[in-house]
């Protein structure tokens, strides 16, 4: 796990460094960097596999293929030995050295064979090109910047120049509370798409080409198979995939919700390791998101290290934090356990498993019960909205009068935008009316896009398809990799494994959602290896009592930090919305905790982002290591 930098046109050392030094928290142990010809690569390296001798940038053979990465590669070993088979001969045991060997043997289809998460910048200098490449989930990340010829490319857009605000990125994150790629919050910066390779010629062009594209089989290809069999295929593949993510040479832990998917990767973790795993989970004293007793339950039967934080709020503290953290506005609330969570992983281990993945692929999310419910009852939903609208707001956890509104909202629309106006953070009109203006860009065409590119598949699963590209892309696999990477921790996340998604990818919809019941296959797989409460309790996640908060200690902050005269300081929102939200919500007149915590994130991170330098993230584990 590492961060990576670089440029090609007019490569600049002193740049470089500078570049590089900004991703010291995704890289403590160790740096390295190159200029070679038209190109300048750089790494931080936060040592996992062959700690000695795996330091980057990594050459081949006779030095004309250098390569730098930031990421894990499970299949490694497997293709190291293939590799050496056909001549190739190794220097290090690292993962990274076989990417350019790999490279040699299948030139750009060697993204193709590649089993993990990676971003990669590799040089070739006898064809004049480097080539970026990004994982087919999107699980690491890679931004870019083209201008005149020259690229400039970095695992975090603080090491890139800052630029114009892209007012399209920002309309999309008023409408998710994540920047969707292709974008980013820079106009001159642009993420590199999932299972994408970048080609940067010495000519100065650049290409774009699609190596991988995960995604949902045709409905005439679904598996029907006997659920006992599935069952046990998807057990077997789980723990395959568990596996090959525990490879490392430093000690491995889980981060633990207390939920199905966490759980069932700590069970079996466990089960593939002599020694006791790490086990680490958040809690509150807000009794509808305290997730330890479940977390213990699932410890206590592995007899895991198990370690607890009870969370109080701080918010002088712990808003400010999440901002220098994350390198773009970023406003899902989960953010704050998932930092913190992290912090107390990384005192004990330098790896830690994590769930994301497994609500998109195994049908998880309210939402997906909602879809089947709107295609039966949106009529009758449409009708009942006078008396739901009516329910007081409640501060607990996904409470009934919250999914109830949204559902009578949307239920009547189209299967595509009901499903996104049921998780829509401002409507349009309301975006329309923060910002002053109406934007022709509709953040839904990228839903859209991906949904038209499923045709032939069955309708919820294209849905979830939708979720997997863009939901969890750009808000789930952002939010562990940032939040995790500011305590240079490195996450893996095993649900994110071609031999996992490939068989989720071919279920049926009666495997993945029935009625009210969801992930069935994944929740009986998990039976034999996990208590009941857990199995069949409710959805979990590192989620916070937002809205409590937003009406208690949290609202001072709120209100000074979203004042009208910072608003029109900055620029971008009109204040009296602002304060609208701001006094129906602590009122209790209507829950607007995720609106509220997007224009807290958006108003923060460009204090601290914009009209100052980005901060330098440094955690305990960087300081011990420069005493």
């Amino acid at each position: 796990m590492c961060g990576i930098c670089g440029m090609a046109g007019a490569p600049d050392r002193a740049r470089l460094e500078a570049m590089s030094a900004t991703l010291v928290h995704r890289g403590p142990d160790a740096a390295g960097d190159v200029v070679e010809g038209p190109v300048a690569l750089a790494s931080r390296r936060l040592s996992i596999i062959d700690l000695a001798g795996g330091d980057q940038p990594i050459w081949n053979e006779d030095g004309t293929v250098v390569v730098v990465q930031n990421g894990e590669i499970y299949n490694h070993l497997e293709l190291m030995h293939e590799l050496r088979r056909a001549g190739h001969a190794y220097r290090t045991h690292s993962d990274t050295e076989t990417l350019v060997h790999l490279y040699e043997e299948h030139g750009l289809d060697f993204a193709r064979r590649l089993r993990g998460m990676f971003a990669i910048a590799l040089w070739d200098a006898n064809r004049r090109w480097l080539v970026l490449a990004r994982d087919r989930y999107g699980i690491k990340p890679l931004y870019y910047r083209t201008a005149g010829g020259a690229l400039e490319f970095a695992s975090e857009v603080r090491a890139l120049p800052r630029g114009e605000i892209d007012l399209d990125a920002l309309e999309a994150f008023l409408a998710f509370n994540s920047i969707p790629g292709p974008y980013s919050i820079f106009r001159d910066v642009r993420k590199l798409p999932p299972g994408h390779l970048l080609v940067w010629e010495e000519s100065g062009a650049t290409r774009l080409e699609r190596f991988a594209h995960p995604g949902p089989v045709p409905e005439s290809e679904l598996r029907d198979d006997d659920e006992a069999e599935l069952v046990e295929e998807l057990r077997a593949r789980m723990r395959d995939s568990v596996r090959a993510h525990l490879l490392a040479d430093v000690p491995v832990g889980v981060l633990l919700s207390g939920g199905v998917d966490s759980s069932i990767l700590a069970a079996l973790a466990a089960q593939e390791t002599s020694e006791a795993v790490h086990t680490f989970t958040v809690g509150f004293a807000e009794r509808s998101f305290d997730e330890r007793d479940d977390a213990r339950l699932v410890a206590q039967r592995y007899g895991t290290n198990h370690h607890e934080l009870l969370l109080h709020p701080e918010p002088t503290l712990l808003l400010p934090t999440l901002a220098d953290a994350f390198d773009e506005p970023f406003a899902d609330s989960s953010a704050l356990p998932t930092y913190l969570v992290s912090q107390l992983a990384a005192d004990h281990v330098k790896v830690a498993l994590s769930g994301e993945g497994g609500d998109e692929l195994f049908g998880g999310y309210y939402t997906y019960a909602a879809d089947l419910l709107a295609d039966r009852f949106g009529a009758l939903a449409r009708l009942a909205s006078p008396l739901v609208e009516r329910l007081p707001s409640s501060s607990s956890r996904a409470s009934f009068d919250y999914r109830a509104k949204r559902f009578v909202r949307a239920a009547h629309l189209p299967p595509l935008e009901r499903h996104h106006a049921w998780k829509e953070i401002f409507s349009t009109d309301v975006r329309a009316e923060l910002t002053g203006s109406q934007r022709a860009f509709d953040p839904v065409d990228l839903y859209r896009a991906r949904y038209a590119e499923s045709e032939g598949a069955e309708e919820l699963a294209r849905l979830q398809d939708v979720d997997f590209a863009v939901y969890l892309v750009d808000d789930l696999l952002v939010k562990t990799d940032r939040a995790s990477m500011a305590h240079s921790l490195e996450a893996r996340v095993p649900f994110l494994d071609p031999i996992v998604t490939n068989f989720a990818f071919s279920l049926p919809q009666r495997q993945r959602v029935r009625g009210l019941s969801k992930k069935v296959l994944l929740r009986k797989a998990a039976e034999p290896l996990l208590p009941r409460e857990v199995v069949h309790g409710r959805k979990r996640g590192f989620s916070i009592p937002a809205a409590a908060w937003l009406r208690g200690d949290l609202a001072p902050l709120a209100r000074s930090t979203l004042s009208p005269e910072t608003l029109r300081r900055q620029g971008f929102f009109r204040p009296q919305p602002v304060t609208r939200l701001l006094d129906d919500h602590v009122a209790g007149r209507v829950d607007n905790s995720r609106q509220l915590w997007g224009l807290l994130a958006f108003t923060l991170w460009y204090e601290r982002h914009v009209e100052q330098d980005p901060p330098t993230l440094r955690s305990a584990r960087m300081e011990a290591l420069l005493v």
